[in-house]
């Protein structure tokens, strides 16, 4: 039996430290074995830091055992400079006789050039050690880079009668949320919040509900935050416009006058395929996912674009017997796990 898949298994969990703070790059793990020992291990920094490879080599000890090891990695080395220079480099200079990697990188730069670096040096390559479970640690990075768009998870809480919102008498004037979810599904999303890149909401989101869109009940990074405002309609003191995070509002306005310094600004045309517009300039903003939370109305046409890849609905206990609907969507390979008093829903567009 090999002994390929248990390194490879271990270079995944140290990935998955790198959630949330490497995008755009690719959240990598990587393992060092020398005589079935662990010597090395690493995985990427935040963005514009070392990758896992290097994390990994810099903490070997002795590095003369780097020259009779194996290197197991969740992802193709890089072959080409960026940030920083190339991985495949480095192990070509260190002499590592052996590579494992999970999954070939669909990056246009890298794309297969990083395995021919390493074989052209003389290093015997292994590709594909449990590669359906590398493809899915780095589905935000295949998305982008073979899709051409973010990685689109769908958010929202619906009470045991389909509704997401009650009706606005209901709320007594105020402009804040009005719960479904219990505490601890809220506290989940924030840690959903930490894990991806943006966040997207439209406009009755922020003028009813006056969310922040931040990270609070979790610790981690706050998303950028993008918002749908077709007509510039939210005018006044509303979070959205705190400049604690970096903030992209879509809008058909092109009068720059109206718009507000420190918000960065896009032109669409919200009458014809907003969804694919939408997904085209996060592309040009190097966002690599999207958490969209918000409300049924934008909801329901990234589900009618069929513009998703992933869905997580909560339902709560409650009833409202009138108020907005919540979209419908079939889903594939469904999960549902318990909350407390609610029940989390997940659906996978494969």
């Amino acid at each position: 039996m090999s002994i390929d898949p248990i390194f490879m298994e271990r270079a995944l969990q140290l990935a998955k430290n790198g959630l949330g703070v490497t995008a755009p790059n690719p959240m990598v793990g990587a393992v060092i074995v020398q005589g079935n020992r662990i010597i090395g291990e690493g995985y990427t920094s935040a963005y514009g830091g070392p990758h896992a490879e290097v994390n990994a080599i810099n903490s070997v000890t002795d590095k003369s055992l780097l020259s009779k090891s194996t290197l197991y990695v969740t992802l193709e080395p890089c072959s080409h400079y960026g940030k920083t220079p190339p991985c495949a480099d480095l192990i070509v200079k260190h002499k590592i006789p052996n590579v494992v990697i999970g999954t070939v990188d669909p990056h246009d730069k890298v794309k297969g050039k990083g395995v021919a670096r390493l074989k052209e040096s003389g290093c015997n390559v292994t590709v594909g050690i449990l590669e359906d479970a590398c493809r899915e640690h780095h589905k935000r990075f295949m998305t982008f880079h073979q899709k051409q768009r973010p990685y689109i998870i769908l958010k929202w809480a619906e009470t045991k009668d389909g509704f997401m919102a009650p009706l606005a008498s209901k709320r007594n004037g105020k402009t804040e949320p009005y719960w479904i979810s219990n505490h601890y599904s809220r506290q989940l999303v924030h840690k959903w919040r930490s894990e991806e890149q943006a966040i997207l909401v439209g406009t009755n989101t922020v003028t009813e509900d006056n969310p922040k869109l931040n990270v609070r009940e979790w610790f981690g990074k706050s998303p950028i935050r993008v918002i749908l405002d077709r007509n510039l309609r939210i005018q006044g003191e509303y979070h959205i416009f705190d400049q604690k995070v970096k903030t992209i509002i879509f809008t058909q306005i092109e009068d720059t006058a109206q718009w507000k310094k420190g918000v960065d600004y896009e032109v669409v045309d919200f009458s014809v395929n907003l969804p694919e517009q939408i997904c085209q300039v996060l592309y040009k903003h190097n966002i690599t996912s999207v958490l969209i939370e918000g409300g049924s109305q934008t909801l329901t046409s990234f589900i009618s674009a069929d513009l998703w890849d992933e869905t997580r609905i909560f339902n709560g206990p409650n009833t409202f017997e009138k108020g907005l609907k919540a979209p419908k969507i079939m889903g594939k390979n469904p999960c549902f796990l318990n909350i407390d008093t609610d029940i989390l829903n997940i659906y996978r567009n494969d």
